[in-house]
């Protein structure tokens, strides 16, 4: 009989209410690591997380202004090549059907060999 612990994992809400709880609420880390389970060296795993990506939470409205201006950009720019597209389908479309009406009425117009 094998006594295997399956790891548990939460979730980054999870995670966020338990860090939450420690640096807003004062509650010391090991009273959280007992509650929930988890040892010292997680919760500063996660704490370590949190303080090294604070800046990219910080600056996430700048990026998503600058994502946001890149996609109407983008979509601008896809717009105005669809209509170049259709344009060029017009053109050809326009060329194939006088190339098929000359050739029908050249055809019409030849005579047989050994016909006067």
């Amino acid at each position: 009989m094998s006594d295997k612990r399956t790891r548990r994992t939460f979730t980054a809400e999870e995670k966020a209410v338990i860090l939450r709880r420690h640096l807003q609420d004062k509650v010391p880390v090991s009273d959280l690591c007992d509650e929930y389970g988890i040892r010292p060296g997680v919760f500063d795993t996660w704490q370590r997380q949190l303080l090294e990506n604070m800046a990219s939470v910080l600056d996430s409205k700048r990026r998503s202004r600058r994502q946001a201006l890149r996609e109407r950009k983008l979509e601008r720019e896809n717009e105005a090549l669809r209509e170049k597209l259709a344009k060029k389908n017009s053109v050809i479309a326009e060329i194939s059907e006088e190339y098929v009406s000359l050739k029908k009425n050249l055809g019409s117009s030849e005579r047989p060999l050994g016909s006067p």
